[in-house]
């Protein structure tokens, strides 16, 4: 097996690639994980990941993470890492928020595979 020659992925091209909200779009993989790309808009459903945390990176726009007791927001080039087992609901209250995430391979992104949005190779 030979390895594979690293190749750059441009960020805004792959953004211009889609337009549907809170439906992840993986663009690379590395070790066991996804790099996926979601862009948001208005509220998701509150959710928590009993197994692993949730990291995203705010690219463009200001982006709410409601919790039980708060609301966080981040704006762009901000990092929010949400602590496995956590509670909490992503928003996008004032535009469209473009995100990475970067999660286990098939994490769902409801925390629940009955209920997620699977994410898809882009």
């Amino acid at each position: 097996m030979t390895a594979q020659s690293p190749t750059p992925i441009n960020i805004a091209d792959k953004f211009a690639a889609f337009d549907a909200h809170w439906s992840p779009q993986i663009v690379a993989r590395y070790n066991d994980n996804e790099v996926r790309l979601c862009k948001t808009l208005g509220e998701w459903v509150w959710h928590k990941h009993d197994e692993t945390d949730e990291l995203f990176l705010i690219i463009e726009g200001e982006f709410d993470m409601d919790f039980r007791d708060r609301t966080v927001t981040a704006k762009a080039g901000d990092l929010l890492v949400v602590p496995a087992g956590v509670e909490h609901r992503p928003a996008a209250r004032r535009g469209e928020v473009k995100l990475i995430l970067l999660d286990p391979n098939g994490t769902p992104n409801t925390g629940d595979i009955a209920t997620a949005v699977q994410a898809v190779e882009l």
